[in-house]
């Protein structure tokens, strides 16, 4: 089974790191085992709706000191539609996606910015206060 990298971001502000091989985007809940978790620790179980949205990453540290910009590269070919994402804590994700669909709990978006960190988002959609196709 392959193993994604994740950081969850919880609706009230917490922060999780680490590795899931179960998540779907149709289904409520998930299962992660923590960044440095011993190999026999039991995965915990994640409920997606508690959740503001889930980042696949490259690695769990990043760059703290690079920002990701909020624009498209000139020239860049972009696979779907261009999107900005206003979370209601005010954060702002702009990408693409193939995926977006008013009517589900939300939808995978690839960041803007080729040097990101984040490989792809989703976003759930509840803890979102704009959605626009640019």
């Amino acid at each position: 089974m392959s193993y994604n990298k994740i950081v969850l971001r919880y609706v009230d502000g917490r922060t999780r790191k680490g590795t899931t091989g179960n998540f779907s985007p149709d289904r409520e809940k998930f299962h992660v085992t923590p960044a440095g978790a011993t190999p026999e620790s039991m995965p915990l179980e994640v409920h997606t709706g508690d959740l503001k949205a889930i980042f696949f990453v490259r690695e769990f540290e990043g760059n703290r000191e690079y920002q990701d910009h909020k624009f498209f590269d000139a020239g860049l070919t972009v696979i779907g539609r261009k999107v900005k994402v206003v979370f209601n804590d005010g954060e702002v994700l702009v990408g693409s996606t193939t995926s977006y669909n008013p009517d589900r709990q939300g939808f995978f978006i690839n960041p803007a910015d080729p040097k990101s960190n984040i490989e792809r988002c989703f976003v759930v959609k509840k803890a979102t206060s704009k959605i626009t196709i640019i």
